[in-house]
């Protein structure tokens, strides 16, 4: 609930500004919102601006204005930047892994991940200002010379989610900044700790003031504004495929670009022929960790019937096994999920399988023992008797769940990890490598696996996906300034 702006602490506890210009600015509204420790919520983060949408227009404003220098600025010197921001990441890791758990509840082991995983993109980012490159071919003329080049856009915006807030926000902004663009950034709610940290960081790289913005608040305001002003000439967005549609409609309707990555009903196929232990080690990674809260994790497990109760009977020893504490806890393999709506829908999707006909093997409830009671922490949980028409086969919850959907062999296997709106990622455990190839031919997903975890990525490779997941150009990897760029066709005749 919004809070009116009285002192510059509100019981002794910061209050965080918006960052405009190269500079930290109240919102107009003289409200602001709390951001609270989800493993512990009596312990609130900070206070944050929750701003208007004149706020997001004057920092637009500001953008705008930056636009033509940083434009001008050669690529390989907006490189620098991301090369120098490498070394303010690697100096500050323990510190960003702090606050990732503290804002997020994410395991300490988890938080750290993200930040190495950050450090990794940015050593990828910053060599691409010196591959912006267009193309020469040769002309039917013999006296005309003919090549392209790549442009920036404008002003953009980016809107990043709460699950990886270091990783996925800063994977948006550094290849925006590379080719050219100005930024405006809009955090989750949740997350604006870190994401103020991030613009500290960015400050210190060298970012000129008016390159990149935030302005934190309501998705419903400040989001809805990002996606409405015709200013913006491109908006990145990570988050629900409702929203992100939703978005990308205001955003196409007055002429801009628009780059979703929205959500994942992500299946596994594990056949008969396949290490099995190691299969279940796999799906419990991108299952379980992280509380389930990555769009690429497994939430649908589709086995032969052959094998069906062996799978099903360890995944649930192996769930039953995981440690839930506060994510600072050294054995802690999760810690809370981000805040009491997706607590609460974890446990309307679960009464859900129910009610339609699922059983319900392990977990499924809130944790409360001991001091866990202070926050948000959930239960493993895995359900049988799961069918492709189920909600719980349907429908993304964004948490430790996983319906083992038994069949009768891989083609109908591969039948129903299709039979679905989404198509981010999807795996497959198997030692048949003629099937291994069908399958990477087959599946209708934007990333594949054999024999790996669905959640596994590397930075120096496109991401994205297909269907209801994904809208516009991939990210990152060599495909990571094509949406923050336009092509210039150039014909020269002396």
């Amino acid at each position: 609930m919004d809070q009116l702006l009285g002192n510059k602490t509100i019981a002794e506890v910061p209050i965080y500004k918006n960052y405009i210009g190269g500079e930290w600015v109240s919102s107009e509204s003289d409200h602001v919102y709390k951001s609270i420790n989800p493993a512990n919520t009596e312990e609130v983060l900070g206070y944050f601006q929750s701003s208007s949408i004149n706020d997001v227009k004057k920092a637009i404003a500001v953008a705008k204005e930056a636009f033509p220098a940083w434009k001008n600025t050669s690529a390989p010197v907006r490189g620098e930047v991301i090369f120098n921001l490498i070394g303010e990441l690697e100096r500050n890791r323990e510190e960003l892994a702090h606050m990732i758990t503290k804002e997020v509840g994410k395991a300490i082991r988890e938080a750290r991940g993200e930040v190495e995983k950050t450090i990794q993109a940015m050593k990828q980012f910053s060599g691409e200002a010196t591959r912006l490159a267009g193309e020469t071919l040769p002309s039917y003329q013999p006296d005309i010379f003919a090549y392209t080049i790549r442009e920036p856009l404008g002003v953009v915006g980016v809107i990043a989610p709460y699950n990886f807030p270091l990783g996925i926000g800063i994977w948006k902004i550094a290849p925006a900044i590379i080719a050219g663009n100005t930024v405006v950034f809009k955090p989750a709610s949740t997350t604006s700790l870190i994401s103020v940290k991030m613009m500290e960081l960015f400050e210190k790289a060298g970012v000129p003031g008016g390159v990149i913005n935030m302005v934190t608040g309501k998705g419903s305001v400040v989001g809805k504004e990002i996606g409405e002003n015709k200013e913006l000439k491109a908006v990145s967005f990570t988050g629900s495929t409702d929203v992100g549609i939703t978005l990308g409609k205001a955003v196409t309707r007055h002429g801009g670009k628009m780059q979703a990555e929205m959500g994942g009903k992500n299946p596994a196929i594990v056949l008969e022929d396949a290490d099995i232990d190691k299969a279940i080690e796999s799906i419990v990674i991108s299952g379980f960790y992280d509380n389930g809260q990555r769009c690429t994790g497994t939430s649908r497990l589709i086995v032969p019937r052959s094998i069906a109760k062996e799978v099903t009977r360890k995944l649930v020893e192996k769930a039953e096994s995981l440690t839930i504490k506060n994510g600072f806890a050294k054995d802690a393999v999760n810690g809370a999920v981000i805040d009491e709506n997706q607590m609460n829908t974890y446990l309307r999707y679960v009464q859900l399988a129910l009610e339609e006909g699922a059983t319900l093997e392990t977990g499924g409830s809130r944790l409360t023992n001991g001091d866990l009671a202070k926050g948000y922490f959930v239960a493993p949980t895995v359900f049988s008797g799961v069918k492709p028409e189920m909600t719980i086969a349907k429908e993304e919850i964004f948490g430790p769940v996983i319906g083992v959907i038994a069949v009768e062999d891989y083609e109908e296997a591969l039948k129903v990890a299709n039979q679905i709106d989404f198509g981010l990622s999807s795996t497959i455990y198997t030692k048949d490598l003629k099937k291994a190839l069908h399958f990477v031919k087959n599946i209708e997903s934007g990333v594949t696996h054999v024999n790996l975890p669905s959640t596994y990525f590397e930075n120096h490779y496109p991401f994205g996906g297909k269907k209801e997941s994904s809208i516009g150009p991939r990210e990152q990897g060599s495909t990571a300034l094509d949406f923050w760029t336009d092509i210039k066709t150039v014909y020269m005749k002396a």
